[in-house]
């Protein structure tokens, strides 16, 4: 099994890469690649998948806080 990574892009999608599920709420899998992008705005024609709508309609740059 490989590694899943999920990285918050600025004013974007949340891009998970890695062998991961994408499972619904009643337990139902969502068809899913080893690199896709889960959409953060609301706005897309493809929920739970980022379309792209939110390019220009959508601000957002997290960071993780540094523990010491």
């Amino acid at each position: 099994m490989s590694k899943v990574q999920i990285k918050v892009l600025d004013n974007g999608p949340l891009r998970v890469t890695g062998d991961v599920e994408l499972i619904d709420a009643e337990g139902n899998k969502f068809e899913s690649k080893q690199a896709f992008s889960l959409c953060r705005c609301g706005k897309s024609q493809k929920i739970p998948y980022c379309d792209g709508t939110h390019k220009g309609n959508f601000e957002s740059c997290v960071r993780a806080e540094q523990v010491l």
